[in-house]
Protein backbone atom coordinates (compact mmCIF):
# COMPACT_ATOMS: atom_id res chain seq x y z
CA UNK A 1 0.00 0.00 0.00
CA UNK A 2 2.90 2.36 0.68
CA UNK A 3 3.62 2.54 -3.06
CA UNK A 4 0.16 3.89 -3.89
CA UNK A 5 -0.72 7.59 -4.07
CA UNK A 6 -3.48 9.02 -1.90
CA UNK A 7 -6.81 9.63 -3.61
CA UNK A 8 -9.46 12.31 -3.00
CA UNK A 9 -10.99 10.12 -0.29
CA UNK A 10 -7.66 10.08 1.62
CA UNK A 11 -7.27 6.35 0.97
CA UNK A 12 -4.52 4.63 -1.02
CA UNK A 13 -5.55 4.83 -4.69
CA UNK A 14 -5.08 2.21 -7.41
CA UNK A 15 -6.18 3.34 -10.87
CA UNK A 16 -7.25 -0.07 -12.21
CA UNK A 17 -7.35 -3.77 -11.34
CA UNK A 18 -7.59 -6.20 -14.28
CA UNK A 19 -8.56 -9.82 -13.56
CA UNK A 20 -7.71 -12.21 -16.38
CA UNK A 21 -9.84 -15.00 -14.92
CA UNK A 22 -11.11 -16.16 -11.54
CA UNK A 23 -8.44 -18.65 -10.47
CA UNK A 24 -7.15 -18.15 -6.93
CA UNK A 25 -3.56 -17.51 -8.01
CA UNK A 26 -4.78 -14.53 -10.06
CA UNK A 27 -6.97 -12.83 -7.48
CA UNK A 28 -5.67 -13.95 -4.08
CA UNK A 29 -5.61 -10.96 -1.74
CA UNK A 30 -8.23 -8.96 -3.65
CA UNK A 31 -10.59 -8.71 -0.66
CA UNK A 32 -7.79 -7.26 1.47
CA UNK A 33 -6.84 -4.81 -1.30
CA UNK A 34 -10.44 -3.66 -1.71
CA UNK A 35 -10.74 -3.06 2.02
CA UNK A 36 -7.55 -1.03 2.29
CA UNK A 37 -7.51 0.90 -1.02
CA UNK A 38 -9.84 2.62 -3.45
CA UNK A 39 -9.69 0.95 -6.88
CA UNK A 40 -10.70 3.35 -9.62
CA UNK A 41 -11.71 0.79 -12.23
CA UNK A 42 -12.21 -2.99 -12.41
CA UNK A 43 -11.88 -5.04 -15.60
CA UNK A 44 -13.78 -8.35 -15.62
CA UNK A 45 -14.65 -10.93 -18.28
CA UNK A 46 -18.16 -12.34 -18.89
CA UNK A 47 -16.92 -15.76 -17.76
CA UNK A 48 -17.28 -14.52 -14.17
CA UNK A 49 -21.06 -14.51 -14.54
CA UNK A 50 -21.02 -18.04 -15.99
CA UNK A 51 -19.33 -19.21 -12.80
CA UNK A 52 -22.72 -19.01 -11.10
CA UNK A 53 -25.46 -21.45 -12.03
CA UNK A 54 -28.95 -20.15 -12.75
CA UNK A 55 -30.33 -21.98 -9.73
CA UNK A 56 -27.91 -20.17 -7.41
CA UNK A 57 -25.83 -23.21 -6.44
CA UNK A 58 -22.31 -22.52 -5.25
CA UNK A 59 -19.44 -23.00 -7.68
CA UNK A 60 -15.76 -23.62 -7.11
CA UNK A 61 -14.64 -20.06 -6.59
CA UNK A 62 -12.20 -18.94 -3.94
CA UNK A 63 -13.36 -16.28 -1.47
CA UNK A 64 -11.40 -13.53 -3.19
CA UNK A 65 -13.02 -14.35 -6.54
CA UNK A 66 -16.45 -14.18 -4.91
CA UNK A 67 -15.62 -10.80 -3.41
CA UNK A 68 -14.41 -9.61 -6.82
CA UNK A 69 -17.64 -10.73 -8.47
CA UNK A 70 -19.80 -9.10 -5.81
CA UNK A 71 -17.88 -5.86 -6.25
CA UNK A 72 -18.22 -6.00 -10.04
CA UNK A 73 -21.97 -6.58 -9.75
CA UNK A 74 -22.24 -3.62 -7.36
CA UNK A 75 -20.35 -1.42 -9.81
CA UNK A 76 -22.50 -2.49 -12.74
CA UNK A 77 -25.58 -1.26 -10.89
CA UNK A 78 -23.81 1.92 -9.73
CA UNK A 79 -22.75 2.80 -13.29
CA UNK A 80 -26.21 2.17 -14.70
CA UNK A 81 -27.77 4.31 -11.98
CA UNK A 82 -25.31 7.16 -12.56
CA UNK A 83 -25.78 7.08 -16.33
CA UNK A 84 -29.57 7.03 -16.00
CA UNK A 85 -29.42 10.06 -13.70
CA UNK A 86 -26.93 11.95 -15.84
CA UNK A 87 -24.39 11.88 -13.00
CA UNK A 88 -20.62 11.41 -12.94
CA UNK A 89 -19.42 7.92 -12.09
CA UNK A 90 -18.42 8.07 -8.42
CA UNK A 91 -14.86 7.39 -7.30
CA UNK A 92 -14.36 3.63 -7.01
CA UNK A 93 -17.44 2.69 -9.08
CA UNK A 94 -16.05 2.31 -12.59
CA UNK A 95 -16.19 -1.12 -14.27
CA UNK A 96 -15.43 -2.57 -17.71
CA UNK A 97 -16.71 -5.95 -18.93
CA UNK A 98 -14.26 -7.26 -21.52
CA UNK A 99 -15.20 -10.05 -23.93
CA UNK A 100 -18.15 -11.78 -25.55
CA UNK A 101 -20.78 -14.13 -24.16
CA UNK A 102 -23.61 -15.80 -26.04
CA UNK A 103 -25.64 -15.54 -22.81
CA UNK A 104 -24.94 -11.84 -22.34
CA UNK A 105 -28.62 -10.84 -22.38
CA UNK A 106 -29.22 -12.97 -19.29
CA UNK A 107 -26.90 -10.85 -17.17
CA UNK A 108 -27.27 -7.36 -15.71
CA UNK A 109 -24.09 -6.04 -17.36
CA UNK A 110 -25.83 -6.35 -20.75
CA UNK A 111 -27.59 -3.04 -20.08
CA UNK A 112 -24.37 -1.09 -19.57
CA UNK A 113 -23.61 1.63 -22.17
CA UNK A 114 -21.32 0.39 -24.95
CA UNK A 115 -18.32 2.30 -23.60
CA UNK A 116 -18.30 -0.09 -20.63
CA UNK A 117 -18.56 -3.23 -22.80
CA UNK A 118 -15.27 -3.91 -24.58
CA UNK A 119 -14.72 -6.58 -27.22
CA UNK A 120 -11.55 -8.20 -28.62
CA UNK A 121 -10.00 -6.40 -31.56
CA UNK A 122 -10.08 -2.88 -30.11
CA UNK A 123 -7.58 -0.60 -28.40
CA UNK A 124 -8.14 1.17 -25.09
CA UNK A 125 -6.29 4.35 -24.13
CA UNK A 126 -8.34 5.30 -21.09
CA UNK A 127 -7.75 4.26 -17.49
CA UNK A 128 -10.41 5.11 -14.94
CA UNK A 129 -12.03 7.52 -17.40
CA UNK A 130 -8.82 9.50 -18.12
CA UNK A 131 -7.50 9.35 -21.70
CA UNK A 132 -3.75 8.66 -22.01
CA UNK A 133 -3.56 8.36 -25.80
CA UNK A 134 0.06 8.56 -26.87
CA UNK A 135 1.27 7.30 -23.50
CA UNK A 136 -0.79 4.16 -22.83
CA UNK A 137 -2.58 1.67 -25.08
CA UNK A 138 -4.10 -1.73 -24.34
CA UNK A 139 -5.08 -3.88 -27.33
CA UNK A 140 -7.56 -6.63 -26.45
CA UNK A 141 -6.80 -9.99 -28.08
CA UNK A 142 -9.11 -12.35 -26.17
CA UNK A 143 -11.32 -13.92 -24.85
CA UNK A 144 -13.01 -15.02 -28.09
CA UNK A 145 -16.74 -15.50 -28.45
CA UNK A 146 -16.23 -19.18 -29.34
CA UNK A 147 -14.50 -19.75 -25.99
CA UNK A 148 -17.07 -18.08 -23.73
CA UNK A 149 -18.20 -21.41 -22.25
CA UNK A 150 -14.76 -23.02 -22.27
CA UNK A 151 -12.72 -23.98 -19.23
CA UNK A 152 -11.76 -21.01 -17.09
CA UNK A 153 -8.13 -20.82 -18.24
CA UNK A 154 -9.16 -20.64 -21.90
CA UNK A 155 -11.32 -17.58 -21.21
CA UNK A 156 -8.34 -15.59 -19.92
CA UNK A 157 -8.18 -11.93 -20.84
CA UNK A 158 -5.26 -11.41 -23.25
CA UNK A 159 -3.71 -7.99 -23.90
CA UNK A 160 -0.82 -6.19 -25.52
CA UNK A 161 0.13 -3.19 -23.36
CA UNK A 162 2.14 -0.32 -24.87
CA UNK A 163 3.76 2.35 -22.68
CA UNK A 164 5.31 5.36 -24.44
CA UNK A 165 7.73 7.82 -22.84
CA UNK A 166 7.78 11.53 -23.62
CA UNK A 167 10.43 11.21 -26.33
CA UNK A 168 8.28 8.75 -28.27
CA UNK A 169 10.13 5.56 -27.36
CA UNK A 170 7.79 2.77 -26.35
CA UNK A 171 7.76 -0.62 -24.67
CA UNK A 172 5.32 -3.44 -25.41
CA UNK A 173 4.19 -6.26 -23.13
CA UNK A 174 2.27 -9.37 -24.24
CA UNK A 175 -0.03 -10.94 -21.64
CA UNK A 176 -1.88 -14.20 -22.31
CA UNK A 177 -3.14 -15.12 -18.85
CA UNK A 178 -3.43 -18.89 -18.55
CA UNK A 179 -4.17 -19.60 -22.21
CA UNK A 180 -2.76 -22.76 -23.77
CA UNK A 181 -1.40 -23.61 -27.22
CA UNK A 182 -4.55 -23.64 -29.38
CA UNK A 183 -6.01 -20.33 -28.18
CA UNK A 184 -2.69 -18.48 -28.35
CA UNK A 185 -2.13 -19.72 -31.90
CA UNK A 186 -5.64 -18.50 -32.74
CA UNK A 187 -4.62 -15.03 -31.51
CA UNK A 188 -1.51 -15.01 -33.69
CA UNK A 189 -3.33 -16.32 -36.76
CA UNK A 190 -6.27 -13.93 -36.38
CA UNK A 191 -4.08 -10.86 -35.90
CA UNK A 192 -1.84 -11.79 -38.82
CA UNK A 193 -4.83 -12.48 -41.10
CA UNK A 194 -6.33 -9.07 -40.20
CA UNK A 195 -3.08 -7.08 -40.64
CA UNK A 196 -2.72 -6.36 -36.93
CA UNK A 197 0.80 -7.62 -36.47
CA UNK A 198 1.79 -4.42 -34.64
CA UNK A 199 -0.32 -5.72 -31.76
CA UNK A 200 1.76 -8.90 -31.56
CA UNK A 201 5.10 -7.14 -31.03
CA UNK A 202 6.70 -7.42 -27.63
CA UNK A 203 9.64 -6.37 -25.52
CA UNK A 204 8.43 -8.40 -22.58
CA UNK A 205 6.46 -11.63 -22.82
CA UNK A 206 4.89 -12.91 -19.62
CA UNK A 207 5.21 -16.66 -20.15
CA UNK A 208 1.60 -17.90 -20.43
CA UNK A 209 0.19 -19.92 -17.55
CA UNK A 210 3.22 -19.37 -15.32
CA UNK A 211 5.63 -21.14 -17.71
CA UNK A 212 3.35 -24.10 -18.40
CA UNK A 213 4.47 -26.76 -20.88
CA UNK A 214 0.94 -26.77 -22.32
CA UNK A 215 1.77 -23.55 -24.17
CA UNK A 216 4.10 -25.38 -26.57
CA UNK A 217 3.50 -29.09 -25.91
CA UNK A 218 0.34 -30.94 -26.98
CA UNK A 219 -0.52 -34.42 -25.77
CA UNK A 220 -0.59 -36.84 -28.71
CA UNK A 221 -0.50 -40.62 -28.44
CA UNK A 222 0.24 -40.44 -24.73
CA UNK A 223 3.29 -38.23 -25.26
CA UNK A 224 4.08 -34.51 -25.07
CA UNK A 225 4.71 -33.34 -28.63
CA UNK A 226 6.52 -30.04 -29.09
CA UNK A 227 4.78 -27.51 -31.36
CA UNK A 228 7.55 -25.26 -32.58
CA UNK A 229 5.16 -23.04 -34.54
CA UNK A 230 4.13 -21.16 -31.39
CA UNK A 231 7.76 -20.59 -30.38
CA UNK A 232 8.46 -19.37 -33.91
CA UNK A 233 5.48 -17.02 -33.66
CA UNK A 234 6.79 -15.60 -30.37
CA UNK A 235 10.22 -15.23 -31.96
CA UNK A 236 8.93 -13.60 -35.14
CA UNK A 237 7.19 -10.81 -33.25
CA UNK A 238 9.87 -10.26 -30.59
CA UNK A 239 11.75 -6.96 -30.61
CA UNK A 240 15.50 -6.69 -30.12
CA UNK A 241 16.50 -7.34 -26.53
CA UNK A 242 13.19 -8.95 -25.63
CA UNK A 243 12.80 -10.79 -22.33
CA UNK A 244 10.57 -13.72 -21.35
CA UNK A 245 9.43 -13.58 -17.74
CA UNK A 246 7.86 -16.48 -15.86
CA UNK A 247 5.68 -15.31 -12.99
CA UNK A 248 6.15 -18.45 -10.96
CA UNK A 249 7.82 -20.36 -8.18
CA UNK A 250 11.48 -21.30 -8.77
CA UNK A 251 11.92 -23.71 -11.66
CA UNK A 252 12.09 -27.41 -10.72
CA UNK A 253 15.26 -29.38 -11.38
CA UNK A 254 13.14 -31.92 -13.25
CA UNK A 255 9.51 -32.09 -14.27
CA UNK A 256 7.13 -34.48 -12.53
CA UNK A 257 4.05 -35.84 -14.31
CA UNK A 258 0.91 -34.04 -13.19
CA UNK A 259 2.79 -31.23 -11.43
CA UNK A 260 1.53 -27.67 -11.80
CA UNK A 261 3.68 -25.10 -13.62
CA UNK A 262 6.33 -23.88 -13.80
CA UNK A 263 7.64 -26.67 -16.01
CA UNK A 264 11.36 -26.99 -16.68
CA UNK A 265 10.83 -28.20 -20.23
CA UNK A 266 8.88 -25.03 -21.05
CA UNK A 267 11.60 -22.82 -19.55
CA UNK A 268 14.22 -24.72 -21.53
CA UNK A 269 12.36 -24.07 -24.79
CA UNK A 270 12.11 -20.33 -24.05
CA UNK A 271 15.84 -20.30 -23.37
CA UNK A 272 16.46 -22.09 -26.68
CA UNK A 273 14.69 -19.32 -28.61
CA UNK A 274 15.40 -16.17 -26.58
CA UNK A 275 18.51 -14.60 -25.10
CA UNK A 276 16.96 -13.78 -21.76
CA UNK A 277 14.57 -15.64 -19.48
CA UNK A 278 13.72 -14.51 -15.95
CA UNK A 279 11.77 -16.35 -13.26
CA UNK A 280 10.26 -13.89 -10.78
CA UNK A 281 11.05 -15.98 -7.71
CA UNK A 282 14.66 -16.41 -8.85
CA UNK A 283 15.26 -12.69 -9.56
CA UNK A 284 17.91 -11.68 -8.78
CA UNK A 285 18.34 -14.78 -6.61
CA UNK A 286 16.23 -17.54 -5.07
CA UNK A 287 17.46 -16.52 -1.62
CA UNK A 288 16.50 -12.85 -2.01
CA UNK A 289 13.89 -12.34 -4.76
CA UNK A 290 13.03 -8.78 -5.77
CA UNK A 291 10.34 -7.33 -8.08
CA UNK A 292 11.14 -7.40 -11.80
CA UNK A 293 10.70 -3.82 -13.02
CA UNK A 294 10.27 -2.81 -16.67
CA UNK A 295 11.28 0.74 -17.57
CA UNK A 296 11.00 2.70 -20.82
CA UNK A 297 13.50 5.45 -21.67
CA UNK A 298 15.19 6.78 -24.81
CA UNK A 299 16.96 3.41 -25.19
CA UNK A 300 13.66 1.54 -25.26
CA UNK A 301 12.03 -0.91 -22.86
CA UNK A 302 14.44 -2.59 -20.47
CA UNK A 303 14.53 -4.44 -17.18
CA UNK A 304 15.56 -1.90 -14.53
CA UNK A 305 18.81 -3.22 -13.09
CA UNK A 306 22.24 -1.81 -12.27
CA UNK A 307 23.58 -1.47 -15.80
CA UNK A 308 20.32 0.01 -17.07
CA UNK A 309 20.13 2.53 -14.23
CA UNK A 310 23.72 3.60 -14.91
CA UNK A 311 23.15 3.87 -18.69
CA UNK A 312 19.97 5.86 -18.19
CA UNK A 313 21.79 8.15 -15.77
CA UNK A 314 24.49 8.84 -18.38
CA UNK A 315 21.77 9.64 -20.91
CA UNK A 316 20.30 12.08 -18.42
CA UNK A 317 23.64 13.85 -18.08
CA UNK A 318 23.95 14.11 -21.87
CA UNK A 319 20.38 15.38 -22.18
CA UNK A 320 20.97 18.06 -19.56
CA UNK A 321 24.17 19.18 -21.29
CA UNK A 322 22.29 19.47 -24.59
CA UNK A 323 19.35 21.26 -23.01
CA UNK A 324 16.95 18.42 -23.81
CA UNK A 325 14.06 17.34 -21.61
CA UNK A 326 14.61 14.17 -19.58
CA UNK A 327 12.22 11.27 -19.41
CA UNK A 328 11.04 10.28 -15.92
CA UNK A 329 13.12 7.09 -15.84
CA UNK A 330 16.27 9.01 -16.75
CA UNK A 331 15.59 11.58 -14.04
CA UNK A 332 15.14 8.95 -11.35
CA UNK A 333 18.07 6.86 -12.62
CA UNK A 334 20.35 9.88 -12.51
CA UNK A 335 19.36 10.49 -8.90
CA UNK A 336 19.78 6.82 -8.04
CA UNK A 337 23.41 6.87 -9.13
CA UNK A 338 24.33 10.23 -7.60
CA UNK A 339 25.52 10.82 -4.04
CA UNK A 340 24.17 13.74 -2.07
CA UNK A 341 20.92 15.65 -1.91
CA UNK A 342 17.97 14.94 -4.20
CA UNK A 343 14.74 16.92 -3.97
CA UNK A 344 14.85 17.19 -0.19
CA UNK A 345 15.99 13.63 0.47
CA UNK A 346 19.50 12.27 0.87
CA UNK A 347 20.62 9.02 -0.74
CA UNK A 348 24.33 8.27 -0.76
CA UNK A 349 26.24 5.78 -2.81
CA UNK A 350 27.10 3.88 0.38
CA UNK A 351 23.42 3.59 1.28
CA UNK A 352 22.58 2.04 -2.08
CA UNK A 353 25.56 -0.32 -2.17
CA UNK A 354 24.42 -3.89 -2.66
CA UNK A 355 20.99 -2.88 -3.93
CA UNK A 356 19.65 -3.93 -7.33
CA UNK A 357 18.98 -1.19 -9.85
CA UNK A 358 15.27 -1.30 -9.13
CA UNK A 359 15.87 -1.12 -5.38
CA UNK A 360 18.12 1.91 -5.83
CA UNK A 361 15.41 3.65 -7.84
CA UNK A 362 12.90 2.86 -5.10
CA UNK A 363 15.28 4.26 -2.47
CA UNK A 364 15.54 7.54 -4.35
CA UNK A 365 11.78 7.81 -4.74
CA UNK A 366 11.39 7.23 -1.00
CA UNK A 367 13.99 9.91 -0.27
CA UNK A 368 12.22 12.26 -2.65
CA UNK A 369 9.05 11.90 -0.59
CA UNK A 370 10.90 12.60 2.62
CA UNK A 371 9.27 9.66 4.41
CA UNK A 372 7.89 6.17 3.92
CA UNK A 373 4.39 7.60 3.56
CA UNK A 374 2.57 7.49 0.23
CA UNK A 375 2.63 10.72 -1.82
CA UNK A 376 -0.11 13.20 -0.97
CA UNK A 377 -0.88 13.92 -4.64
CA UNK A 378 -2.00 11.18 -7.01
CA UNK A 379 0.40 10.84 -9.94
CA UNK A 380 0.83 8.55 -12.93
CA UNK A 381 -1.87 6.67 -14.81
CA UNK A 382 -5.46 6.81 -13.64
CA UNK A 383 -5.67 10.36 -12.28
CA UNK A 384 -4.81 13.77 -13.61
CA UNK A 385 -1.49 15.16 -12.39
Amino acid sequence: MEALPTGPDDRPFLAAFVLTHADKDHCSGFADLLEKATIGELWATPRMWREYLDDGEDVELCEDAKVFHDEVKRRVEAVKKAVAGGDEIALGDRVLVVGYDTDEQKHAYHDLPNEYLLKPGISVTKINGVDYAGRFEAFIHAPFKDDCAAKRNETSLSLQITLTEEGGQDGKVLLFGDLAYETIMKIFQYSEDHDRTQYLEWNLLLAPHHCSKHVMYVREGGKDVLKTDILEAFEHHARDGSVVIASSHPLPATDVDGANPPHKKAADRYKDYFDRFICTMEWPSVEDPSPVVLGVDEHGAQIVEDKVVELSAKSAEAARAAGRKLGRLSEVAAAATAAGRYAGGVVSISETAGMTGAERVQAVIKADRGSDAAPTNAVGFGRER
